[in-house]
């Protein structure tokens, strides 16, 4: 099976329609399998989205001083304004800047000793218009039913029953608005290849599934097997999201269904993005993830004709270390309040000084 070399279109309407929907799930198994990334289109929230961008370059030109009143140094829950600059990925600072919001109103955990990980669920949103709070929680409430109809059919697309994943489903979802400002090419080097990064090569930790809304720039890349970045560029739809894979359900399937590497070159052009990140539960176990791995790489029917064992794992060129399948943690919230401080160091050295130095400095953490 030859790798891929662009991001397939799965449309959400032809998965609802009995017509259509059995030839979508396979398309749609083609791209979880293969690719760990896909165009998302006509899935209803189109006019949302195309709102929300156009709000955003007024959000960004907001003041200084009322940016950094919702700075993300005030939230233990990492919710807030990150300036250009303060956060890192690969240990390279990221030149962006963003403003980071969650699932609003939840619960406090009201045990006698809560584990640390549980502030990352019970975090405040800090708004800096009252405009920017609608529009957030206009956002995320929509964004909820479709990433859960959507991953019913990822499992449907996987030969298991619908509701298969939805016990894993977690409390907390994230949004991010993000301003990527223009980057210019040293002498001699092509836009995309400067030594800077808008974002660097990860694979989403926060839980399940993205859902990227992303504006006309581009910049987007995606890493297949044979180490080459492919692009993903923005659709003649300007409603078309991008949904990839995160290291939650790479976990959960045992990387039978992996995370793809991605990254976001620098560009001339300003850029702006909305990721919407579906939450995972933050309690699960590695012996959860182990179990849910057997029970479901058991069912899924692998190894197969195009989705051989190599296929399967999709072995990278270049890869990132998935931390959630480690015996260094307890829990997957406990891995990802590492990631967290990990990528906002000044966060983490003020909520968590104690487990700042550990991550920081103790090499069993950084590998």
């Amino acid at each position: 099976m030859s790798d891929f070399t662009s991001v397939p279109i799965i449309d959400f309407q032809r998965l609802q329609d009995p017509a259509t929907k059995a030839e979508t799930l396979a398309q749609l198994r083609d791209a979880i399998f293969l690719v760990g990334f896909l165009y998302l289109t006509n899935h209803g929230l189109e006019s949302l989205t195309q709102r929300t961008h156009a709000a955003l370059p007024d959000l960004f030109s907001l003041a200084p001083e009322t940016k950094e009143q919702t700075n993300m140094i005030n939230s233990p829950s990492f919710l807030g304004y990150t300036r250009l600059g303060a956060e890192t990925t690969a240990q390279k600072t990221d030149m962006r800047e963003q403003f980071d919001f969650g699932t609003p109103n939840q619960p406090k955990n009201h045990q006698t000793s809560p584990p640390i990980w549980s502030r990352l669920e019970e975090g405040q949103n800090q708004y800096p218009t009252t405009a920017t709070q609608s529009l957030v929680e206009e956002y995320i409430s929509s964004f909820i039913p479709l990433s859960n109809t959507f991953l019913q059919y990822v499992a449907e697309s996987l030969s298991l029953p619908a509701t298969t994943f939805d016990t894993y489903r977690g409390a907390m979802d994230r949004l991010k608005f993000i301003k990527y400002p223009p980057q210019h090419s040293s002498s001699g080097e092509k836009e995309g290849e400067e030594k800077s990064q808008g974002v660097g090569p990860h694979k989403d930790s926060t839980g399940l599934f993205t859902f990227l809304s992303q504006d006309t720039t581009g910049g987007l890349q995606v890493l297949n097997k044979r180490g080459d970045w492919i692009d993903v560029p923005p659709l003649e739809d300007p409603g078309a999201l991008v949904v990839n894979i995160q290291q939650g359900f790479e976990a959960i399937t045992g990387g039978v269904c992996s995370a793809t590497v991605h990254r976001v070159a620098p560009k001339t052009t300003t850029r702006y993005s909305i990721p919407f990140f579906m939450g995972i539960r933050m309690d699960l176990t590695l012996a959860n993830l182990r179990e849910s791995a057997r029970h479901i790489v058991e069912k899924v029917p692998v190894g197969e004709g195009k989705w051989s064992d190599e296929d399967e794992m999709k072995r990278r060129a270049e890869d990132v270390p998935s931390e959630f399948l480690s015996e260094k943690f307890a829990c997957f919230g406990e891995a990802y309040l590492r990631n967290r401080i990990i990528s906002h160091p000044d966060v983490g050295r003020k909520w968590y000084p104690e487990l700042y130095e550990r991550y920081s400095n103790d090499p069993f953490y950084l590998h």
